[in-house]
């Protein structure tokens, strides 16, 4: 059974960073693309960036464009994201997913960031 276990969320500062980790288990990690999406307290759920199986092509959404990083390692199964410069703006309960279960509306807890002085 695929799972999604998402980490290392807290409290940080504007300006601070801190760094995401998603490992998964039940399905073969290094076939599937990965991405992360964040939902902020009242709004939708929102992609924020997504990374290629093997690692070598990434995109992110506008508002993260330069200030976040997402990578892989699909030796641990594991994808993570790297938060830099955070604003309040991205406070919000983060998720990694793969397309294939999304699909079939699997979501793991996430991990709630929260950016405030």
């Amino acid at each position: 059974q695929a799972q999604l276990v998402e980490s290392g969320g807290g409290l940080v500062q504007p300006g601070g960073s801190l760094i995401l980790s998603c490992t998964a288990s039940g399905f073969t990690f290094r076939n599937f693309a990965m991405s992360w999406y964040r939902q902020a307290p009242g709004k939708e759920r929102e992609l924020v960036t997504t990374i290629t199986s093997l690692g070598d092509s990434t995109t992110y959404a506008d508002s993260v464009k330069g200030r976040f990083t997402i990578s892989r390692d699909n030796a641990k199964n594991t994808v993570y994201l790297q938060m830099n410069s955070l604003k309040p703006d991205d406070t919000a309960v983060y998720y990694c997913n793969s397309n294939f279960l999304r699909r079939v509306n699997y979501w793991g807890k996430g991990t709630l960031v929260t950016v405030s002085s």
